[in-house]
């Protein structure tokens, strides 16, 4: 067989790999035939210095195949390709794109974070169709105002960059969604940005802002506003008009106030930790019908007024490191799933009520309401008397508080008196923590149709028996402090758990019934002996928003768990892993996430 014209003396090889440009790798021509076909081209990660002009010209280019006269069936006709429409350039080398980007007008995704970048070319206007640009983790000082061309854009990705201002006619970006400035050098907000009537997101964390502009407001879709890490005193009034707006981040700031809401009707996480906030009063409370996150750790509150039980659909609620001496009772009424007290000097309630957890703070308070209130006589219950038989068991907790308790005796089993005094009595609480048990008591199946809360902490447990799984009604779970290692699988029944704390086990992966439990919002596992995570499971728990894995023994964080944005806190510290590092888990889960995220292979 003849060799084919023009190539003679070629290497045999070059047919499946194009020409290696100056400074940057070769691309593969398998790479770039199939992205003809997707019109997708992925080159991260290939230690490029430029873009080779084949990337350029992908579209304009005879293919090096059709040149070498090589037969194309129907199918792979090289003519019929498809426009490139998405080009991601990230984690390489790249100092500069050249003006050869307009060789690619059908772009509708350019992701070049994590380069070298210091500029961006002024053709970059004529991307008309560009929907998102991702030019994160790079060197920008300046945005070129061609930027401002790019009316169909949808997403812009900014952070980690050195920007100073924005320029002029940044607000004609009327399709803009979603906008991140986080990690710049910004001293201020165009007051124009109200323009921006169609984002949702806007992520301003860690720039040197000092005010925001009362324009914001009219941002008439914004959902969530992160201004964490700026040097904000103040926060203009015109903010709490703002109807749309859901989460709200002012962490670490210089704010001595909390603003007023009254227009914030679907706000449902507001984050005000590390500020000089001192007074919290029912003026700041009354109008957060909605909230179910509210952090106000490392201030300088020295106490909350009366009217915090009108945030009924609070479910978490930080009050770490403030000057709170005593809590009202009425804070006991709430439905808290987490309730954050250490670093307070409270005189009012024992420091060992406190370290039992979120659950048995809030039913001591409900308590002290009961006992501080007017006393029933003659009610017709046996509140005030035990029979002998029952000596040992709180009915006075039974019948006030839906609640079993037989706690803190040190016992090996769980007396039959203490289910008899149940009787016809609806219970919604058990506490069996601080005995001896090595199993937990069959006759707990008798309160399956009402009980939601569980805590068997501070035992000897070794293995979860499938009677607990009949609770069907489970939503928290507290085994903490025994010696489990595994959980049995049955435990996927318990379709409204929410919350399961297994911290002090010993568990070396992460049980796998967990995965499949859809209700989940809280998994605390700290110090135990967990090797590994699978972030592919982890990100399919929509409704995860806690997970603890502090002193295991987890050698790496696969990237993969950023895709789990979901998380509002993820606790990594005490691991053996090295990346990320200690100064990236001090920015906080949406920093580790975003790490994460950006080192996923592709």
């Amino acid at each position: 067989m003849s060799r084919p014209k023009g190539v003679a003396g070629r290497d045999p090889r070059a047919g499946f790999r194009a020409e290696r440009a100056d400074g940057g790798g070769p691309v593969p021509q398998g790479l770039l035939k199939a992205a003809r076909k997707s019109g997708q081209l992925n080159l991260s990660g290939r230690n490029l210095g430029e873009v080779p002009p084949c990337v350029w010209r992908i579209n304009l280019d005879v293919p090096e195949e059709a040149k070498q006269n090589l037969s194309f069936s129907a199918a792979e006709r090289w003519w019929e390709q498809t426009d490139l429409t998405k080009l991601i350039l990230s984690n390489n080398k790249l100092q500069a794109l050249t003006d050869d980007v307009r060789l690619l007008p059908a772009l509708t995704v350019l992701d070049i974070h994590d380069n070298q970048l210091t500029t961006l070319p002024s053709a970059i206007r004529e991307l008309e169709n560009l929907q998102k640009l991702n030019v994160s983790h790079n060197k920008l000082k300046v945005l070129p105002e061609e930027i401002t061309i790019l009316r169909n854009l949808k997403g812009l990705y900014l952070q980690h960059n050195e920007l100073t201002c924005l320029p002029e006619g940044f607000d004609q970006l009327h399709s803009l969604e979603d906008l991140d400035l986080s990690d710049n050098r910004l001293i201020a907000v165009p007051a124009s940005f109200s323009s921006l009537c169609s984002l949702v997101r806007l992520n301003l964390s860690s720039n040197q802002l000092k005010t925001l502009p009362a324009e914001i407001s009219r941002m008439k879709k914004l959902k969530h506003l992160d201004c964490n890490s700026n040097l904000l005193e103040t926060i203009p009034p015109e903010l709490a008009s703002m109807e749309s707006l859901e989460l709200l981040y002012l962490r670490r700031n210089k704010l001595r106030f909390l603003p007023e809401f009254p227009s914030c009707k679907l706000l449902k996480e507001l984050h005000v930790g590390e500020n000089q906030i001192e007074t919290l009063g029912p003026e700041h409370l009354k109008h957060l019908s909605s909230i179910l996150v509210l952090d106000l750790r490392d201030n300088k509150l020295k106490s909350l007024p009366d009217e915090i039980a009108l945030l009924q659909s609070l479910e978490r609620l930080d009050l770490s490191n403030n000057d709170i001496s005593g809590l009202p009772y009425t804070l006991g009424n709430l439905h808290l799933k987490f309730l954050a007290l250490e670093g307070n000097p409270l005189r009012t309630i024992r420091r060992e009520i406190i370290n039992k957890g979120t659950q048995e703070v809030l039913k001591y308070l409900r308590s002290k309401i009961i006992d501080d209130g007017p006393r029933q006589s003659d009610s017709g219950t046996d509140t005030a008397m035990t029979l002998p038989s029952e000596s040992r068991v709180n009915v006075h907790a039974i019948v006030t508080l839906k609640l079993l308790d037989y706690s803190d005796k040190q016992a090996t089993s769980i007396p039959d008196e203490v289910f008899d005094a149940v009787k016809s009595n609806v219970i919604t609480s058990v506490n069996f923590s601080k005995n001896q048990l090595c199993d937990i008591p069959k006759r707990i199946v008798e309160l399956k149709e009402t009980v939601s809360d569980v805590n068997l902490s501070f035992n000897k447990l070794s293995l979860v028996p499938s009677e607990l799984c009949m609770l069907q009604k489970l939503t928290f779970l507290d085994l903490r402090n025994n010696i489990l290692s595994s959980l049995p699988e049955e435990m996927d029944t318990l379709i409204r758990l929410q919350t399961i704390n297994l911290s002090f086990n010993r568990f070396k992966i992460l049980p796998d019934v967990l995965y499949r439990i859809p209700a989940l919002e809280t998994i605390l596992i700290s110090n135990n002996q967990v090797g590994s995570i699978d972030p592919q499971k982890l990100k399919a728990m929509e409704n995860l928003i806690t997970l603890d894995l502090q002193n295991n023994d987890l050698l790496q964080i696969p990237p993969e768990l950023g895709n789990c944005v979901n998380l509002r806190t993820l606790l990594l510290d005490g691991n053996p892993f090295r990346v990320p590092r200690a100064a990236v888990l001090m920015k906080g889960t949406a920093a580790v996430l975003e790490y994460l995220r950006d080192r996923i292979p592709t």
